[in-house]
C-alpha cells in the first residue's frame, strides 16, 4: 500500500504545473477554431477587414480571441465595448474542459485532506466545507494565472493601426473566466452538480438558489420579449439583410454574429422589462414608456427595435414580470433557509433582491458599451440604472413572499410530542443515577469500545446492587391489576366496596448472592484488558 501511493505522488503532476498545461491546451485550440474562421472569411472577402496576408488573418483571430473575453479596443476617435455575449461561449467550454483535466492530472481528490479536526458532526462538516472551498481556489488561481499572462502576450503583439486592446482590461477579463470556470470544473469532479451548492452554508446557498431562479425567470422574459419583437419584424429585419447583400459565405458570418449578439439582446429585454430600458446612441431610449430612436447601425437585429413614439398602454404591464420573479425568489429561498424568527425571513428575502440587482446590473455593464465615438458611443442599458430597478422590484416581492413562506412553514411543521417514558425504565434510570463507585473491590468493565474508554467513566456493580427492575416491574403489574379490578366493576354497574385485603407492597427481594463467575481483568501486563460487560448478570 505504501509503495502503491509513492508510486501516485510521482505520477501525479503539481497543481500548477497541470494548470499550466491547461491553459496552453486552451489558448491553442481556441486560436486554431478563430483561425480557421478568419481564414474562411479572408478567403471570400481577400480585401475584407481581415488586413493582407496571413499575418493580418492571425492578428485578427487575436483580437477575436480577446473580444471573446470582452476585452476592449481603442480606435481613432472612440472606443469598442460593445462585443457579442455569445463568443464567450468558446473560451468558457474550452476552460470549463481544462478544469477538468488539471482536476484529473492533479488527482485532486486524493489531495483532499484525510484529517480533520475532531469535534461535532457540525464543526467536522464545517472543516470539511473550508478545505474543499480552499482547494477549488486554488485550482481556479493554478489556471487563471498563467491563462491571464499568456493573454498579455496575444493583446500586446495583436495590436495595430486600427484596433489596439486595452492590456488592463485583457488581464482581467481573462483572469475573472478561467477562474470561475477553472472553480466550477474542480467543483464538479468533488461532487455532482446537486451536492456544488452543499459546499456552500445554508444561507449563502439560499442567496445564491433565490438569485439563480429570479435571474433565469427574467432572463427567459427577456427572450420571449426579443423572438416576439424578431417575429413581428421580420420582413423589416430582410429587407436590411438584403441592402447588406453580403453573398454566401459573408451571409453565413453575419447570421453568426447575429446569433452571438443574440445575448447581449436578451439582457437589453431584461432591462426593458425592468423599466430603465436601454439606449441604441446618444440621446435615444426603448422602454416601456416610450421610444425615442435615431440612425442605428446596420446590424438587421436591430431592425425588431419598435418605432419611435409613445408605447401601447398595455406595455407597461411588462413590469409586472420582474415582481413575478421575485415573489417566487422569496419562496425559495425560504424554503432552502427557514428561519424561526418571523421578522428576519423578509430581511433575506430583500437580501436576495439586492444580490438579484447586482447580476442584473452586471450582466447589463457586459452587454453594453461603445462603438466608436460621437452618436455611438452610449449603448445599451445603463448598469446603475438596471441594478436599482431590479434591485427594489425584487426585493420588495421577495421580501414579502419570503416572509410568507416562512410562516406557512413554521406553523405547518408538526410538533413532536415527548416520547413515554415507562415506569420501569425511569425507576431504573433513577437507580443507575444512585451508583457510586465502590472503594473496596470492584469488577471493571465497559460497554463502549476501546476508543472511548478513555474519556467515559467505567461503571462499578456493587456487591449489595438490588435488582431496581425486578421491584419496578412488581409494582407496575400490581398498579395494572388494581385498574383493571376497578375497570370491572365500574363496568358491571355494582357498587365498589372498599378491599378487604387492600394491596400489599411487594415484599422487598433479597440481594442476589455475589457472582463467582467474572473474572477480573483489570491486569493488563500483556497489554491487553479484557472489557466484561457489567450487565450481563441481567440479562441472564
Amino acid at each position: 500500500m505504501l509503495g502503491r501511493g509513492g508510486d501516485d505522488e510521482e505520477t501525479r503532476r503539481p497543481l500548477p504545473v497541470s494548470g499550466m498545461l491547461a491553459a496552453v491546451g486552451t489558448l491553442g485550440v481556441g486560436l486554431a477554431v478563430l483561425t480557421t474562421v478568419t481564414l474562411i472569411g479572408w478567403m471570400a472577402a481577400p480585401r475584407g477587414p481581415f488586413g493582407e496576408g496571413l499575418p493580418g488573418v492571425f492578428r485578427t483571430a487575436c483580437q477575436l480571441w480577446l473580444a471573446a473575453h470582452h476585452g476592449g479596443f481603442a480606435i481613432p476617435g472612440g472606443r469598442v465595448g460593445l462585443l457579442p455575449i455569445g463568443l464567450m461561449i468558446l473560451p468558457g467550454a474550452l476552460l470549463y474542459r481544462a478544469g477538468l483535466w488539471m482536476a484529473r492530472d492533479a488527482d485532486l481528490r486524493v489531495r483532499m485532506p484525510a484529517r480533520l479536526p475532531k469535534g461535532t458532526p457540525r464543526d467536522v462538516e464545517n472543516a470539511r466545507r473550508r478545505a474543499q472551498l480552499v482547494l477549488i481556489a486554488q485550482a481556479g488561481i493554478s489556471l487563471a494565472a498563467p491563462y491571464a499572462l499568456l493573454a498579455g502576450v496575444i493583446a500586446l503583439v495583436s495590436g495595430n493601426e486600427v484596433m489596439r486592446p486595452f492590456l488592463g482590461e485583457a488581464l482581467v477579463s481573462h483572469l475573472l473566466l478561467a477562474f470561475v470556470t477553472g472553480s466550477v470544473a474542480t467543483a464538479r469532479t468533488i461532487g455532482p452538480w446537486r451536492s456544488m451548492l452543499r459546499l456552500l452554508p445554508e444561507r449563502p446557498r439560499s442567496l445564491v438558489s433565490g438569485t439563480a431562479v429570479a435571474i433565469s425567470l427574467m432572463l427567459l422574459a427577456g427572450a420571449v420579449l426579443v423572438l416576439g419583437a424578431v417575429v413581428v419584424n421580420f420582413a423589416r429585419i430582410q429587407q436590411m439583410s438584403e441592402v447588406l447583400s453580403p453573398g454566401v459565405v459573408g451571409g453565413l458570418l453575419l447570421l453568426l454574429l447575429e446569433v452571438l449578439y443574440f445575448f447581449n439582446a436578451v439582457i437589453w429585454g431584461m432591462a426593458y422589462i425592468s423599466g430603465p430600458g436601454f439606449a441604441v446612441g446618444a440621446g435615444t431610449l426603448v422602454a416601456p414608456t416610450g421610444v425615442k430612436l435615431s440612425a442605428v447601425p446596420m446590424l438587421p437585429l436591430l431592425g425588431a427595435l419598435p418605432s419611435s413614439g409613445a408605447a401601447p398602454a398595455w406595455v407597461m404591464g411588462v413590469i409586472a414580470v420582474p415582481f413575478a420573479a421575485g415573489a417566487v425568489a422569496g419562496v425559495v429561498t425560504a424554503r432552502v433557509a427557514p428561519t424561526p424568527s418571523l421578522e428576519a425571513a423578509p430581511l433575506w428575502g430583500f437580501v436576495c433582491g439586492v444580490t438579484t440587482g447586482l447580476v442584473a446590473g452586471t450582466l447589463a455593464a457586459l452587454s453594453g458599451g461603445p462603438l466608436g465615438g460621437a452618436g455611438l458611443a452610449a449603448v445599451g442599458p445603463s448598469p446603475w440604472e438596471v441594478a436599482l430597478s431590479v434591485t427594489l422590484e425584487v426585493g420588495v416581492a421577495a421580501g414579502i413572499s419570503a416572509g410568507i413562506a416562512n410562516w406557512w412553514l413554521i406553523s405547518r411543521r408538526p410538533a413532536t410530542p415527548p416520547e413515554p417514558v415507562r415506569r420501569a425504565g425511569a425507576v431504573i434510570a433513577k437507580a443507575a443515577g444512585r451508583v457510586r463507585p465502590a472503594r473496596g473491590a470492584h469488577l471493571p468493565g465497559h460497554w463502549l469500545d476501546a476508543t472511548e474508554a478513555e474519556t467515559q467513566p467505567i461503571p462499578v456493580i456493587r456487591d449489595d446492587w438490588t435488582d431496581e427492575h425486578a421491584a419496578a416491574a412488581a409494582e407496575t403489574f400490581d398498579d395494572m391489576s388494581a385498574r383493571r379490578a376497578r375497570a370491572t366493576s365500574r363496568d358491571s354497574g355494582t357498587p365498589r366496596k372498599p378491599a378487604a385485603n387492600p394491596p400489599r407492597k411487594p415484599a422487598a427481594i433479597p440481594p442476589p448472592k455475589p457472582r463467582t463467575d467474572i473474572v477480573d481483568e483489570s491486569d493488563d501486563r500483556g497489554g491487553h484488558v479484557i472489557y466484561v460487560d457489567p450487565y450481563a448478570w441481567d440479562r441472564d
